[in-house]
């Protein structure tokens, strides 16, 4: 990531949408998860390419989350084909695992950060993987600080790189995990409702900066959402999921009322807000 790209203010409008004629970094087909009697998810198949944004749709329990953690082989499941950054999960041991987790940034809906650390201290600890022999002694190297920084400036907080997370807004924090998330240099974001518990102002933010890097550094952003009107504005495509079946498939500008209908039955406070 070049300093340029790092220090590129987020965009007003909505960019372009990336090329499809890329090769995939998330491949699944005929995908299924099954907790005992459960059916968690059942054929499954889907394509996220480098530089799009996918939202997941559907109620709480609808299989977005399970879906997310069969692509780091967390869920179990059983596909004829799931392949992530260029890895078959299921052919994958436990150092292939580590690899595979290591390649894909997770931002989640309480921000999962270290409240007594600061800003920088909590981007830091997304280089774990890659600091070697440093990462035992609990110490970074002078360009993993640099890069930190350079993260936070990405995301608008390089001023507050010394405070403390617990003495952040909720927004700034998810802003922090995003950077932290940067800072593994991943090859996917796994985005699991993580502005469900922001304003919409702020939601909006978070979710036009999530967009924008998925723009500029060519990484798909996957992100679980439960608000029709935000996935429609923020994202690219969308899979909408009804008890772990797949019921809508396509571009956010094609989501209509009637596939809405599929996906959360009469909840149409979830439309536009």
């Amino acid at each position: 990531m070049s300093a340029a790209v790092l220090n590129k203010p987020a965009t007003q409008g909505k960019p372009p949408a990336p090329p499809t004629q890329t090769t995939p970094t998330v491949t699944a087909r005929a995908l299924r998860v099954q907790y005992g009697e459960q059916l968690a998810l059942d054929s499954i198949d889907l394509d996220v390419r480098p530089g799009e944004v996918l939202a997941l749709l559907g109620h709480s329990g609808s299989g977005k989350s399970t879906l997310m953690k069969t692509f780091t082989g967390i869920a179990p499941f059983t596909a004829d084909k799931l392949e992530v950054a260029g890895r078959e999960v299921a052919k994958q041991n436990p150092a292939g695992l580590r690899e595979l987790r290591s390649d894909a940034g997770y931002v989640f809906q309480h921000f999962n950060l270290v409240p007594r650390l600061t800003a920088l201290t909590n981007v830091l600890t997304g280089g774990l993987h890659s600091a070697g022999p440093l990462n035992l002694l609990g110490t970074f190297s002078r360009a993993q600080r640099a890069t930190a920084l350079e993260l936070l400036d990405r995301v608008g907080l390089a001023h507050k790189a010394r405070q403390r997370c617990r003495e952040l807004s909720g927004g700034e924090q998810q802003r922090v995990a995003i950077a932290r998330a940067l800072m593994q240099r991943p090859r996917l974001i796994l985005a699991d409702e993580p502005v469900a518990s922001l304003d919409p102002r702020l939601a909006g933010t978070i979710l036009g900066l999530l967009r924008d890097i998925a723009r500029d550094e060519q990484i798909p952003v996957i992100v679980s959402l439960h608000v029709v009107g935000l996935a429609r504005r923020y994202a690219d495509r969308v899979i909408g999921l009804h008890s772990g079946w797949l019921v809508f498939a396509g571009p956010a500008a094609q989501l209509t009322e009637k596939e809405v209908h599929q996906i959360y039955g009469t909840d149409t406070e979830l439309l536009e807000n």
